[in-house]
């Protein structure tokens, strides 16, 4: 503890279960929570928002095109 009362950074909370984390497997609280999130990631829960790719847009314009 410092003089001014301050303890330094506090231990995030584990984002699936919010008890603390552990150092060795951060910023997860177990193995078990980290395996939770992995599985997540794999089945599509989480997505990361962007925007469309050139290759999309073009394979959509293509499709919307009337066969000659």
């Amino acid at each position: 503890m410092t003089e001014t009362g301050e303890t330094g950074p506090q231990p995030r909370a584990c984002p699936i279960c919010g008890k603390p984390a552990a150092p060795a497997i951060a910023p997860f609280c177990s193995a078990r929570c980290a395996d939770v999130d992995l599985h997540r990631w794999l089945a599509g829960a989480y997505v990361v928002p962007g925007t469309t790719g050139e290759a999309e847009t073009e394979r959509e314009v293509a499709e919307d095109e009337p066969d000659a």
